[in-house]
């Protein structure tokens, strides 16, 4: 049985060694609803290939000539702002990923990741926005600590409502958007509307920003 090609992940790989897309490409060739429509060896290439192109989910390399992973993020958020996109490096810089994670990367993997993984991280973030993972949850409870010389308690500006509660609860527990709103009884809409009036009273940036907040705040267990 073949996934309709309107069903499938359409993924780019953008990286500057030609053999490791197509070593990604390769392993991931077996999964049917997984498909790669396009790639590019630097930042710069990959801004010039999403005018054209609408992919769902994004493989990023941190590390490339012309322009980085890291200058490319935020550009690439402005151009494609429902876009998934998964950090790929070398190394587990707990500090980068943290950075990466608040200016909207949605997972972060290493480069020696087995195909299941890289499968996986694809499949989640595309369905619930995030993927966390040992690097990831490191880098979130690093970025607490460092962030816990004072404690700033929830003031009457940032006072949530019930609903406003739940919702934050459920994206913590890596609830999507639709799920949140059959939980809760609201529509998809009125649940993203509560997103952004979470952002604006807590001062977060992103919903990794959020969940940061949460778990600081008590909210959630770290």
């Amino acid at each position: 049985m073949t996934t309709d090609s309107k069903d499938k992940i359409k993924v780019l790989i953008t990286d500057d060694h030609a053999l490791f897309r197509t070593g990604v490409k390769a392993s991931l060739s077996h999964y049917p609803d997984i498909e790669f429509i396009g790639e590019a060896e630097n930042g710069m290439q990959l801004l010039n290939l999403v005018k054209f192109l609408q992919p769902d989910v994004i493989l990023l390399d941190i590390q490339m000539p012309i322009m980085d992973g890291i200058a490319t993020l935020p550009e690439l958020k402005k151009v494609l702002p429902n876009s998934r996109i998964i950090m790929l490096t070398m190394n587990d810089d707990v500090s980068m990923i943290s950075k990466l994670m608040e200016i909207g990367a949605n997972s972060y993997l290493t480069k020696n990741s087995d195909s299941e993984t890289i499968y996986e991280a694809i499949k989640t973030v595309h369905a619930k926005e995030y993927f966390f993972n040992e690097y990831t949850n490191k880098a979130i409870l690093s970025g607490l600590r460092s962030r816990r010389v004072v404690e700033i308690p929830m003031t009457d500006d940032a006072e949530l409502s019930e609903k406003e509660m739940q919702v934050l609860k459920l994206m913590c527990d890596e609830k999507s958007t639709k799920e949140i709103a059959d939980i809760v009884e609201i529509s998809p809409r009125t649940v993203e509307a509560i997103r952004d009036r979470l952002k604006i009273k807590t001062g977060a940036k992103s919903t990794a920003g959020l969940i940061l907040y949460a778990v600081k705040h008590g909210i959630v267990e770290g």
